[in-house]
C-alpha cells in the first residue's frame, strides 16, 4: 500500500523513478543534518563496529548507499577507505557535495566520489559512472532502508533493491544493512528517542503512528520534533515526519538470504553486539559477506 493513501509526510518529496524523495523540500534535509551532528560526533562504538569490521576483511573501496548529507561517508574517508557515496535525494547530496567542497585541501578527500542513484536500478546507474568496478562493501546504514516502501504489495521493489546491493559487490565482498527494531515498535507503539548511532546534542522527541490493514502493519510513520532553537538559522521547534515500511526481523532475514544465495555468510547484531546480549534493541544490523564463488 502506498503511504500517500493514508499518510502525508510534511517533505511531500517527488518521484525518482518510483522512489519518493522525503527530503525534496530541503527542509528535512536541513533539521535531518542537526539530528544526526557531524562526523567527530559518532558514537565511537558504531564507528569501531564498521570500521573494525572492514578492515578485518580488507575493504578498500566501500559504497556507501544511502549517503544523506555525508556523514558516514566522511568518518570513512578520515579513515582512509575509498569511498562512493550515492543519494537519491538531490537535496541530502547538496549537504554532501558541500562538505567535499569544504574539505578540498584534504588530499583524503581528492577520491570521494558523490552521484545521485536508485536503489531499484542501482548497479546499472553504479556503472554509468564507474564502469566495470565491484566494491568491497556496500553500506546503507541508519535505518535508510526502509524508507523503500512497498508500492506493489509484494515487496519486489524492495527485492530487487537488495539484488542491486549484491550485484554491486565483488566475490566475498561484505553488505552492511540495518533497520530499527520494528517488532517491539508495533508491540508496545513506541520509539526509543536515543539512537545508537548519533550523539544528538539537541532535545528530541518522536512520535510514532502504525498503519495497520487487514491485520497487518503496512506503514511506520515518526514524527521528529527537534528542538534546535538556539542555533541562529532555526527559529522555532522543528517538525517533520518520515514514512517507512516495517521490516519484520525474520522476514527481511529471508529477503537479505534470498538476494545473496544460500553460501552467503550472514550474521545478525543488536546495536552492535552480538544478537541475544541486548535484550529489546534499537536496531537491527546485518552484516552478509558474498559468497567468494
Amino acid at each position: 500500500m502506498s503511504a500517500d493513501k493514508v499518510f502525508h509526510s510534511r517533505s511531500e518529496g517527488i518521484p525518482s523513478e518510483g522512489v519518493r524523495d522525503q527530503y525534496a523540500d530541503g527542509k528535512a534535509a536541513r533539521i535531518w543534518k542537526k539530528f544526526i551532528g557531524d562526523s567527530n560526533q559518532r558514537t565511537q562504538n558504531y564507528k569501531d563496529f564498521l570500521t573494525g569490521l572492514l578492515r578485518q576483511h580488507g575493504c578498500e573501496r566501500v559504497l556507501d548507499a544511502a549517503c544523506g548529507t555525508g556523514i558516514d561517508s566522511m568518518m570513512l574517508v578520515d579513515e582512509g577507505f575509498k569511498v562512493v557515496s550515492v543519494d537519491a535525494s538531490d537535496k541530502m547530496l547538496k549537504h554532501a557535495l558541500k562538505a567535499r567542497w569544504e574539505k578540498r585541501k584534504n588530499p583524503k578527500y581528492d577520491e570521494w566520489v558523490i552521484e545521485e542513484a536508485n536503489w531499484e536500478t542501482l548497479h546499472r546507474d553504479i556503472q554509468s559512472f564507474l564502469p566495470n568496478v565491484q566494491l568491497d562493501a556496500v553500506i546503507c546504514l541508519g535505518n535508510s532502508f526502509a524508507h523503500l516502501l512497498s508500492e506493489s504489495g509484494d515487496q519486489s521493489e524492495q527485492k530487487t533493491a537488495l539484488s542491486n546491493f549484491a550485484k554491486c559487490l565483488k566475490p566475498g565482498g561484505l553488505l552492511f544493512i540495518d533497520h530499527r527494531n520494528y517488532d517491539a515498535m508495533i508491540d508496545s507503539g513506541a520509539t526509543p528517542g536515543n539512537s545508537i548511532y548519533y550523539n544528538c546534542k539537541y532535545p528530541v522527541d518522536i512520535k510514532t503512528s502504525v498503519l495497520v490493514v487487514r491485520g497487518k502493519p503496512e506503514l511506520v510513520t515518526l514524527d521528529y520534533c527537534i528542538d534546535a532553537t538556539e542555533d541562529g538559522d532555526i527559529n522555532d521547534r522543528s517538525e517533520f515526519r518520515l514514512c517507512y515500511y516495517p521490516h519484520k526481523l525474520g522476514k527481511f532475514t529471508e529477503m537479505l538470504d534470498e538476494a545473496f544465495g544460500k553460501n552467503a555468510k550472514h550474521e545478525i547484531y543488536g546495536d552492535f553486539l552480538p544478537l541475544g546480549k541486548v535484550k529489546t534493541p534499537a536496531f537491527y544490523i546485518h552484516v552478509l559477506q558474498k559468497p567468494k564463488n
